[in-house]
């Protein structure tokens, strides 16, 4: 799956579109489908998981759990195993206190990250939460 990316205006900052930020997780009653996005700080398979990967993600504003089945991870393989930035759309699910999103789309925004490396961008003020 190939992610199209609009091109964002000169010097605007690069945020994931359409996300909930992490902070607002406890919001959404279990079962609802979000989207989450952030840069991936942790992947963990534990050989106990049954294949079972483990993402955790950070926003501006905290960590998202995220639970990849093995399923889920042989359809979007290279965005678990190479992506720094994703965003995840799955269930919202509940258990011991813990909110974990269980995936079902994976897409890699990694590209929204290289525009910080443009020679002409310019930080406008504006954070990934701010945008509807």
């Amino acid at each position: 799956m190939t992610l199209v990316l609009s091109p964002a205006p000169r010097g605007s900052w690069p945020r994931p579109p359409r996300a909930l930020q992490a902070a607002r997780l406890g919001e959404p009653p279990a079962g609802a489908r979000v989207t989450v996005a952030g840069l991936v700080l942790v992947r963990q398979r534990p050989g106990t998981a049954k294949g079972v990967i483990f993402v955790t993600l950070e926003d501006e504003t905290g960590t998202a759990n995220v639970v990849v089945w093995a399923n889920v991870y042989e359809r979007f393989r290279r965005a678990v195993i190479a992506g720094r930035l994703l965003r995840v759309t799955g269930k919202l699910q509940r258990e011991a206190g813990v909110v974990h999103v269980v995936a079902e789309l994976i897409e890699d925004l990694s590209p929204l990250l290289d525009r910080l490396l443009d020679p002409g961008f310019k930080f406008d003020g504006v954070r990934a939460g701010d945008q509807p």
